[in-house]
C-alpha cells in the first residue's frame, strides 16, 4: 500500500491509495500554491519521474494531503518538500473541483483547496529533483499568453485555474502588490 489520500468511495470520505485514486478516477482532495512575487508567478515544471504529466509546467507547487491532514498544513509541507521554501504561510483563496484525463490511464477528479502566497524579496529556493526539473518566475500575464500559445507544455489543472478560476485565486492581488 503507497500514500494514502483522503478519496471518496460510494460517497463516503475514506483512506485510498493514491495511484488507484488516479487509476479508477475517485474524487479525491488536493492542495495547489501559488507563490508570487509583485506581477511574478514561480511555476515549475515537473520531474520526468512523476507518475503523471512528466515534463509539463504546473503552478508552485501541488499534492494531496495525507488523510486527516488539514489543507492548509498540507500546503506548508510541500512548499518545504517540493521546493525547500519555508516561512511563508499561503493564504486558502479558493475551493474548485475538476476533472481531468492526465494521460497513462490516469485521471484526476480533485476537490482542490487553492492558496496563494506572497514572497518579498529574494524567495531562496532549492527544487527538489525528484519532483522538480525545473523553475521560473513569468509574469502573470506573459504566463497566460504563453499558456493559450502552447497549452501542450501545461499541466491540464494549471489551464483550468487559470482559464476559470483566475479572478477569484488571484483577485487583484497581482495589481496591487506590483504597485507596492
Amino acid at each position: 500500500m503507497g500514500i494514502l489520500i483522503p478519496a471518496w468511495v460510494d460517497g463516503e470520505l475514506a483512506p485510498v491509495d493514491k495511484l488507484e485514486a488516479h487509476e479508477k478516477g475517485l474524487k479525491h482532495k488536493a492542495v495547489s500554491v501559488f507563490v508570487v512575487r509583485g506581477m511574478d508567478i514561480l511555476i515549475q515544471q515537473r520531474a520526468m519521474g512523476k507518475y503523471h504529466t512528466p515534463g509539463l509546467w504546473a503552478n508552485t507547487c501541488c499534492t494531496h494531503p495525507d488523510w486527516d491532514e488539514p489543507s492548509s498544513t498540507c500546503a506548508v509541507r510541500r512548499l518545504d518538500e517540493e521546493l525547500g521554501i519555508r516561512g511563508i504561510y499561503p493564504e486558502f483563496r479558493h475551493r474548485l473541483e475538476y476533472h481531468a484525463d492526465v494521460g497513462n490511464g490516469m485521471v484526476e477528479n480533485e476537490v482542490v483547496d487553492v492558496f496563494l502566497a506572497h514572497a518579498r524579496g529574494n524567495l531562496p529556493f532549492t527544487p527538489n529533483p525528484e519532483e522538480i526539473m525545473n523553475t521560473r518566475w513569468i509574469d502573470y500575464h506573459d504566463l497566460l499568453a504563453e499558456v493559450r500559445r502552447h497549452p501542450e507544455r501545461f499541466t491540464p489543472w494549471l489551464k483550468i485555474y487559470l482559464h476559470n478560476h483566475a479572478d477569484t485565486i488571484f483577485g487583484p492581488d497581482l495589481i496591487i502588490s506590483a504597485k507596492a
